[in-house]
């Protein structure tokens, strides 16, 4: 089962999301079916800006708590852009390619989270 430090990284990162109006965030907990993370984040923007302007807000908002500086995947593009800080990882996606990768359909084995629960 995911640790405290896992559930307060997944707090921090939903509300720095939330302040830059992050669209249809999900929480899935994948503890019990892989070994990789405790938790996937998964939400979307409407353009590329706005994906960028996410993340930037996950990064700081959760070095400001303490988390060390995550790996970073497709920033540039900024269709999907990925966050590995180990025991979470955040995906934030541009409206289309989350429709198109559906990851909540890959990871259905995991548990879905109410955000507002963690």
């Amino acid at each position: 089962m995911a640790d405290s430090k896992s559930k307060e990284m997944v707090k921090a990162a939903i509300e720095a999301m939330k302040d830059k109006k992050a669209e249809d965030i999900r929480v899935i907990d994948i503890s019990n079916v892989s070994v990789i993370a405790d938790y996937f984040i998964i939400a979307n923007g409407n353009n590329p800006n706005q994906v960028q302007a996410i993340v930037d807000n996950v990064e700081e908002q959760l070095y400001k708590a303490g988390f060390a500086d995550p790996k970073v995947e497709g920033y540039n593009s900024a269709s999907w852009i990925l966050l590995d800080y180990e025991d979470v990882i955040i995906h934030v996606f541009s409206k289309e390619d989350r429709l198109f990768y559906n990851l909540e359909r890959i990871w259905r084995d995991g548990i879905e989270v109410n955000p507002e629960e963690i």
